[in-house]
């Protein structure tokens, strides 16, 4: 498998739980950062 897919899976995995985090906690900040992230994991 190549290491950039695995990397992207990471990262996506990452802003998910950042997102959920933020939407439990009220943080519109780590809500956005974790979307960021999701995004980034896609390209």
């Amino acid at each position: 498998m190549n290491t950039d897919r695995i990397v992207g899976s990471a990262k996506q995995v990452k802003g998910a739980v950042e997102e959920i985090s933020g939407k439990l906690v009220g943080d519109t900040k780590l809500q956005i950062d974790g979307k960021a992230d999701k995004a980034e994991g896609k390209a």
